[in-house]
């Protein structure tokens, strides 16, 4: 048994208090189950000459930044970046910035998941399992032998079994593609990675009235629908905002394409079209509103901003097709000088939705009601507007 320190129990009971009511079903399982035990090392980010990096910590050396991080009900602690285990680095290890692949997801979001969920005392769950914890969430308010928890490395199963049956838990645990075929039939899915489209094989593997919820890659958007009798199923878009690591088929997300031309292209060239935007330059990846109605009309668009020492903020959007927009601003309330190229109008694009967002004080997507195909396909619609992520 892996050691543990004492007092645990103390700021397990603390998080309960802060994310649930005291009456909650949920309230027990939090302030129950040792969350610390799932994340014994951890990848913190940190800055090192200009350059994010992240760092290893290890809980047995600080156990104080131990317990923080994991009873922290607003911190997804990252225990993989790229193809390195948290588990496996030597000590004080230090790799480049990367995407991360598995981490403890913030409890409060957890629960919220569980809770749209509408789980009853006889729920088949399956649920996506990453460090294990929020498969031992589900075990303490289930039990064990309605949880099936589900993952594609065999590594983070095989740690997550471990640590799992210390914590007293032995739920089903299946190695498999979430976006393939399930290993078996659920009342409720619950998927704490999120998916380009909804995969066909979980309307399959749903029970007649079941209930799925999950995260769009690329959006903030978190849907719950229930099966339909025509084998999809109906539902509306959450009023939390959710991003997740999306799924991935091996060891690591594939290489991303290499657009340095086009980078160098959006920093530089005067483009088709110079014009001044109409509002103050956004960081669009921290919105979930903006950001999610721009990827439904413009898939695929990657942001990047800079700040110079005197303030002049630049933001930059690429797209595959060979668009880009750079946005210049010499302060955070200016408007900017927008330079766009390619054969769409990035920015255009931008300001037409925050246009949409200062006349209408919101956005359809917020509330939008869903729709998804037997085959996976997501139909968004509210007020006259529909949008839809096509089946993969």
């Amino acid at each position: 048994m892996e050691w543990t320190p004492a007092g645990w129990d103390t700021h397990a009971a603390r998080m309960a208090d802060a994310t649930v009511r005291s009456e909650s079903r949920w309230h027990r399982p939090l302030a129950t189950v040792p969350r610390h035990l799932f994340v014994p090392r951890w990848w913190a980010p940190a800055e090192q000459d200009g350059t994010w990096v992240y760092e290893l910590r290890d809980g047995a050396d600080d156990p104080d930044a131990w317990m923080s991080s994991a009873y922290d009900k607003s911190l997804s602690v990252i225990t993989r970046v790229g193809p390195h285990h948290a588990d496996h680095a030597a000590p004080a290890a230090v790799v480049p910035e990367a995407w991360p692949t598995s981490s403890a997801t913030l409890p409060a979001l957890v629960v919220k998941m569980y809770q749209h969920a509408f789980l009853t005392d006889t729920s088949r769950l399956m649920v996506t399992c990453g460090s294990g914890y929020s498969t031992a969430l589900a075990c303490r308010r289930l039990g064990e032998a309605r949880v099936t928890s589900v993952d594609v490395d065999p590594y983070l199963i095989q740690a997550a079994w471990d640590r799992l049956t210390t914590a007293g838990h032995r739920p089903q645990l299946e190695v498999c593609d979430v976006t393939g075929e399930l290993p078996g039939v659920y009342d409720r899915i619950v998927s704490t990675v999120s998916v380009p489209a909804v995969p066909a094989s979980w309307l399959t593997a749903l029970a007649p009235g079941g209930r799925m919820v999950t995260a769009l890659s690329g959006t903030g958007l978190l849907i719950v629908a229930d099966k339909t009798a025509d084998g999809g199923a109906t539902g509306k878009v959450a009023p939390e905002p959710a991003a997740f690591m999306t799924t991935r088929h091996g060891d690591d997300y594939p290489p991303t394409p290499d657009n340095a031309d086009l980078w160098a292209t959006a920093r530089k060239a005067d483009g088709e079209s110079v014009t001044t935007g109409r509002f103050p330059v956004m960081r669009v990846r921290r919105t979930w509103d903006v950001r999610s109605t721009l990827e439904l009309t413009v898939p695929g668009i990657e942001h990047c901003m800079e700040t110079a020492a005197d303030g002049t903020r630049t933001a930059y959007m690429l797209h595959p097709d060979g668009s880009w927009a750079r946005a210049t601003a010499p302060g955070a309330r200016q408007a900017p000088t927008v330079h766009q190229g390619g054969p769409r109008r990035l920015w255009d694009e931008l300001d037409r939705i925050r246009t949409w967002l200062v006349i209408d004080g919101d956005l359809p997507i917020s509330g939008a009601a869903v729709r998804v195909d037997p085959d996976g396909a997501c139909h968004f619609s509210r007020s006259g507007w529909s949008a839809t992520i096509s089946a993969r």
